[in-house]
């Protein structure tokens, strides 16, 4: 299992496509967008986008989240190998859930960074997010936050990133 956390418009998709492409085995992607589209629109206390790109989750959103978390790990635990693309709003709170879903699995903790400013320009270029998004969770996805590597799509390339986590797979 690879968990693989950083802001909005970071590059996690890219980088979890370019493992799956890497990697000698099939992984399924999976990721908290997944979720929300498949959440209907009327949960309550769900998951709200404020227009300066603030994200605020209730607790209904939280009760799905859960079973969520609880049928991913049990997915991997029959034999699937999973890239969740994820974004901490909780920061160490958030990985804490995930560690609570995953206990007894092997789990490559992946941090991926980008410079708010890169990021909020592929936002922009995206179309599809609220502006604002990906400069105000550049930071904050990674508070407290502990990983087995460290990535940063500013710097580097999808493919050179996925490939530096790939060599880290077991």
């Amino acid at each position: 299992m690879i968990v693989l956390n950083g802001g909005s418009s970071s590059g996690k998709s890219g980088i979890a496509r370019c493992l799956q492409a890497v990697l000698p085995d099939p992984w399924l992607t999976l990721g908290v967008d997944t979720l929300i589209d498949a959440m209907p629109a009327t949960v309550d206390e769900g998951i709200d986008f404020a227009a300066d790109g603030e994200v605020s989750v209730g607790s209904g959103f939280r009760r799905i989240e859960d079973a969520w978390m609880a049928g991913v790990a049990a997915m991997v635990r029959s034999g699937a190998r999973v890239i969740i693309d994820d974004a901490f709003l909780g920061g160490a709170e958030s990985q804490r859930r995930w560690r609570d879903a995953l206990k007894g699995l092997a789990v490559l903790w992946v941090g991926v960074r980008c410079d708010g400013v890169i990021a909020a320009g592929r936002e922009m270029a995206r179309g599809d997010r609220v502006a604002g998004m990906a400069e105000a969770q550049a930071e904050i996805v990674h508070r407290g936050v502990v990983y087995d590597v460290e990535v940063d799509t500013g710097a580097g390339e999808a493919l050179a990133c996925a490939r530096e986590v790939a060599a880290r797979v077991g």
